[in-house]
């Protein structure tokens, strides 16, 4: 199989898979009710970008808006929480953090099958590649030291002061996550992969105490990030579907795996920096990520980085078995969703790889 390119099938808009379709029209005549201003006729198309929530762009004849919804179908426990989402990205946008200004969540399934809700498009570039190969050389550091500033940014945040002091647990992070993903790879489990046992086994014994308490986005990485037009600011941070109280070093750490994400054969999987002369592209070596985000959070270094990386490209991996076992169900998101499946026992054995270090 050809590599994808990434770039290209994973930007703009398609039409509506049939799977996941709904009545326009009902939509439209709830939008109107319930957005200042809002008008149809509409049209409605699907991002190619995105693997969980199904994600639409609506357009009238003078606005643009996206629609997050949960998938429709048999689904994972706790997943799809599109309520969590709109909740984080209003305390975000009372903030003047960069996220799109919502405008309504929808509980009713009657409108379009499941729960939805609206937002603000968002203008602005998304980058596929981690190396920027559309980019010129001076603006990919400052594109760089954007996200770190913005992930440093979000984890400074008091959640009690914005409105989210109840929005989970803020201790026990890590273990929970791990608990969770092993519960949530085995429902959608396809094959035995020995290196996933193995880490399922081992992680929760190896697990230390969290390195604090904030607010965590759970997914965040560079082609999760809306950056202006013309620059390197970020306008949007995307797919807040993951984001819960935790540990931000468990979060900071896991969008470090581009430095490390084994090739996808594909393209289909996460971009990543392996392989890439770093000091040729201007791009910062992972070491020196993590100077400037300690730098910004106040912190001496990051302790136990075998065992986050561990943990975090076995994270990715369940999280990715679970796109594998949608398409067995019928209700994966993106056509690219299947060659998904060759990319977990890759992370596995990788995440095996830093829990040896780490003394596994």
């Amino acid at each position: 199989m050809d590599a994808i390119d990434r770039q290209r099938a994973f930007s703009g808009t398609r039409a509506v898979r049939d799977a996941l379709r709904f009545d326009e029209q009902r939509l439209a005549d709830y939008l109107a009710a319930h957005i200042e201003g809002f008008e149809g006729p509409i049209g409605v198309s699907q991002f190619k970008g995105g693997q969980s929530n199904p994600t639409y762009l609506v357009e009238t004849a003078s606005s643009r808006y996206v629609l997050r919804r949960k998938p429709p179908g048999r689904l994972l426990p706790s997943a799809h929480a599109v309520d969590r989402e709109f909740r984080v990205i209003e305390a975000l946008h009372n903030q003047n953090f960069p996220v799109a200004r919502p405008h309504v969540l929808c509980a009713d399934d009657d409108v379009i099958g499941t729960m939805f809700y609206v937002m603000d498009y968002v203008e602005g570039r998304i980058f596929w590649e981690p190396h920027l190969p559309d980019v010129e050389r001076g603006e990919r550091a400052r594109i760089y030291d954007a996200m770190n500033a913005t992930i440093a940014a979000l984890h400074t945040f008091a959640p009690g002061d914005i409105g989210l002091g109840d929005f989970g647990k803020p201790q026990g992070y890590v273990a929970r996550q791990i608990k969770r993903w092993s519960q949530q790879y085995q429902a959608s489990e396809t094959k035995r992969i020995e290196t996933m046992d193995r880490l399922i086994a081992w992680l929760p014994q190896a697990c230390p105490q969290d390195a604090g308490s904030g607010l965590v986005h759970g997914d965040f990485r560079l082609d999760n990030l809306i950056f202006d037009a013309g620059g390197p600011a970020i306008r949007c941070v995307l797919d807040w579907e993951l984001s819960t109280l935790g540990d931000p070093l468990g979060d900071f750490t896991y969008h470090m795996m581009q430095w490390q994400m084994p090739l996808s054969k594909s393209g289909a999987g996460t971009g990543t920096l392996k392989g890439h002369d770093l000091k040729d592209l201007a791009i910062p070596a992972m070491e020196r990520y993590v100077e400037l985000y300690c730098e910004r959070t106040g912190r001496q270094g990051i302790d136990n980085l075998d065992f986050y990386f561990a943990y975090n490209f076995f994270r990715l991996a369940a999280i990715l078995q679970g796109i594998v076992g949608r398409v067995r169900d019928g209700t994966a998101a993106s056509p690219h969703a299947a060659a998904m499946a060759d990319m977990v026992e890759p992370l596995a054995d990788t995440a095996w790889g830093y829990a040896r270090t780490a003394g596994a």
